[in-house]
């Protein structure tokens, strides 16, 4: 299916911009008007992907992300790229409570709470080259409006 939107924006892999992913993505996301419940879930799931980014695909240097956000009549499709590091093992990555960066006191969650927040997480990585997660989440709230 063609997205009836698109965006692509790309900004340097610092702390300070994972707000304005945050914002970015809830305010092209609320075109299609979903609840407050809804755009919150999308927003947290955005912070924790590109926090990982910045911290784990980028570790103490400054590079991009890329986040591309695609609308659908009743769900949305964002991707966060980056050209970090790359992930060593994706399986243990995703485990709840795992964490590459124990001394950092980081709580090993952030697959976990995307992956509670969207409908489905895929992740595509190559070590050295970069990170590539996309999240899907249909808009339950669209469904029911559409369904009356």
């Amino acid at each position: 299916m063609k997205p009836i939107n698109e965006i692509t924006v790309t900004f340097p892999s610092k702390s300070c911009n994972e707000s304005f992913a945050r914002i970015v993505a809830a305010a092209f996301a609320s075109q299609l008007d979903p609840t407050i419940e809804e755009l919150a879930e999308v927003k947290t799931a955005v912070s924790e992907a590109v926090t990982n980014a910045i911290i784990h695909g980028y570790e103490n240097e400054t590079g991009e992300i890329t986040m591309i956000c695609k609308l659908y009549p009743d769900s949305i499709e964002i991707s966060i790229l980056d050209k970090g590091k790359g992930i060593e093992n994706v399986e243990l990555a995703r485990q709840p409570l795992y964490t590459s960066k124990p001394e950092m006191e980081r709580s090993g969650m952030g697959f976990t709470v995307m992956e509670t927040f969207m409908d489905k997480v895929d992740v595509v990585t190559e070590v050295g080259k970069g990170t590539t997660v996309t999240m899907y989440k249909t808009f339950k709230s669209l469904q029911d409006k559409q369904e009356k």
